[in-house]
C-alpha cells in the first residue's frame, strides 16, 4: 500500500510561501511516520499550498482559515 500525505494551508500569506509551508507540513508528518516505524517507501510528501481550499472565501473567518489548514491521507495504490 502507497499513500500520499498531502498537506494544505489558508490564504494568508504569499503564494510561493504558502506552498513551502505545506509541503514542509506534509514531510513533518511522513517523518513522524518513519519514526514510528513506517516504511518511508509507502509515502509521497505532498504539499498543495492554498490551492484547493474546503472552504472557498474572500473575507475568510478564522473557523474557515482553520479548515483550510489541514493534512489529509489518500490512498494510491495497493
Amino acid at each position: 500500500m502507497k499513500i500520499e500525505i498531502s498537506s494544505f494551508t489558508d490564504s494568508r500569506g504569499s503564494g510561493d510561501y504558502n506552498l513551502e509551508l505545506s509541503q514542509k507540513r506534509a514531510q513533518s508528518v511522513v517523518s513522524y511516520l518513519i519514526n514510528r516505524g513506517m516504511d518511508r517507501g509507502r509515502m509521497i510528501a505532498k504539499g498543495y499550498g492554498e490551492s484547493k481550499p474546503v472552504v472557498d472565501c474572500v473575507e475568510c473567518t478564522e473557523a474557515q482559515h482553520q479548515q483550510n489548514r489541514r493534512t489529509e491521507f489518500k490512498l494510491i495504490s495497493q
